[in-house]
């Protein structure tokens, strides 16, 4: 049996993080995604919690207070895995069942690939595989979808507007609840916490082509919501393509990008099956 976790320290960065259910249960890291922190997945935690399941929610690079480099080089793929496994390596608690929203599921694929002995389960929530997605990108209305990615590569602009009003009304617009709007944009009218958040995408510049492509080899679940505005059904459809192991691909209809917040009981039921069926 091991301690709470707190906070975890890397590079010199502390990263706060929400250790919370059974501490004796099986542990499951929470990786949340954009605009958003650790508290995207209340709803949820304490579902896995009633299973006997323990979680780990951090508040990833950018969103915790004391880790927000400056430097979008700081953000590239290779740093935001080394955070997770850092995590899992000093709270020691590997091999941790691992889910992952938005960016967040972006840093859990790559976790997956390179430390597959720290994870016992994989799941990812809304985004696909990397390389399906940039499959999609290139074959599909993603383009289209993913604007906002080559908007948040401007220096400053972004910044500003995520201080004002546009971020929460293109939350609402993607299905985002008011109460969850004025959660999540409510932060993010402070520059340096839009910056480490935006920095996530200014860093895809520095993702090497070979790792986004490597197959992952542990059980994993993605699942993917017909409602999401900001990824369509291609990239999702064609991750099984990049998964050597036990794989299964589930569609919540009628809900939108947010899974955690809108569909938790859903989403319980499936991690449910899903975590219990490789335990051991």
């Amino acid at each position: 049996m091991s301690d709470r976790i707190t906070t975890f320290i890397r590079d010199g960065l502390t990263f706060d993080v929400r250790d919370t259910g059974p501490i004796d249960g099986a542990p499951v890291v929470l990786l949340h995604g954009f605009p958003q922190d650790s508290r995207s997945w209340d709803r949820l935690a304490p579902l896995l919690h009633r299973r006997g399941f323990r979680t780990l929610a951090p508040d990833l690079r950018g969103a915790s207070p004391r880790a927000r480099p400056r430097s979008r080089w700081a953000y590239r793929s290779s740093q935001l895995s080394a955070d997770v496994v850092a995590l899992i390596e000093q709270a020691g608690l590997g091999p941790v069942h691992l889910v992952g929203h938005d960016w967040g599921a972006g840093a859990a694929w790559t976790v997956a690939v390179d430390r597959p002995d720290l994870i016992r389960t994989l799941t990812t929530l809304s985004v696909p595989h990397p390389a399906a997605f940039v499959r999609a990108v290139l074959t599909s209305s993603q383009v289209l979808k993913s604007w906002y990615m080559l908007a948040f590569q401007i220096p400053v602009l972004p910044e500003s507007l995520l201080a004002g009003d546009t971020l929460r009304k293109q939350l609402l617009a993607t299905g985002m609840s008011p109460a969850d709007v004025a959660r999540d944009a409510g932060p993010m009218r402070e520059r340096a916490r839009a910056r480490g958040g935006l920095n996530w995408y200014r860093g895809m510049a520095f993702t090497t082509p070979g790792r986004a492509s490597a197959k992952v080899r542990v059980p994993t679940l993605h699942v993917w919501s017909d409602g999401d505005t900001a990824i369509g059904r291609v990239g999702p459809a064609l991750t099984s393509r990049y998964v050597d192991a036990p794989y299964r691909f589930e569609v919540l209809e009628g809900v939108s990008h947010w899974i955690p917040d809108e569909a938790p009981e859903r989403l319980d039921a499936l991690l449910g099956e899903h975590l219990t069926a490789h335990s051991r």
